[in-house]
């Protein structure tokens, strides 16, 4: 199976960090932090969608776990 480009890393505390590639991209607070993320690596917003497996693995909680509370 094919993995994922981008990960989203389990929630820690300062964010969860995001990888593209396996080269770190920052730490992302919110979707919105993701979406900017992936905008200046060349991405379209318009061209995914949070549940894109193709695209995206959430590890530990999807776009609406952001704490590890």
């Amino acid at each position: 199976m094919k993995r994922a480009p981008v990960i989203v890393h389990p929630p820690c505390t300062g964010g969860r960090r995001v990888t593209l590639y396996g080269q770190d991209l920052g730490r992302a607070l919110r979707p919105g932090d993701v979406a900017a993320y992936l905008r200046r690596a060349g991405f379209s917003t318009a061209e995914f969608a949070w549940d894109d497996t193709a695209l995206i693995e959430w590890r530990d909680g999807g776009p609406d776990v952001w704490s590890t509370n």
